[in-house]
């Protein structure tokens, strides 16, 4: 049996379906950069420090590297307990009888 297209056209379809998807890959990485940048800038108020003093920089400092120090846990945190979970399962999966 005979296929009803040519393998350059197969070829050339190919081609142009593989540019596209990069050309929607690219618009799709665009995009998210966009949206990063309009959430963070609803989010984050712009920092202040024209005006401030020597010891009132040094306190912004402290606090904001306090604040770091809290996410970063929560990230560590985050980032343990979802690994712990995936070696559970396949911890649990290499138990069963079935291999499932």
């Amino acid at each position: 049996r005979k296929s009803k297209i040519t393998a350059s056209r197969k070829l050339l379809l190919k081609s142009l379906m593989l540019a596209k998807a990069k050309e929607e890959w690219e618009q799709e990485i665009v995009d998210k950069q966009a949206e990063k940048e309009r959430y963070l800038s609803e989010r984050i108020t712009p920092l202040r420090t024209s005006g401030l003093s020597l010891s009132q920089l040094q306190d912004l400092c402290r606090e904001l590297h306090e604040k770091v120090e809290i996410v970063d846990e929560e990230r560590y945190d985050i980032e343990a307990m979802s690994g712990m979970e995936g070696r559970k399962k396949m911890f649990d999966a290499a138990k069963s009888p079935t291999g499932q």
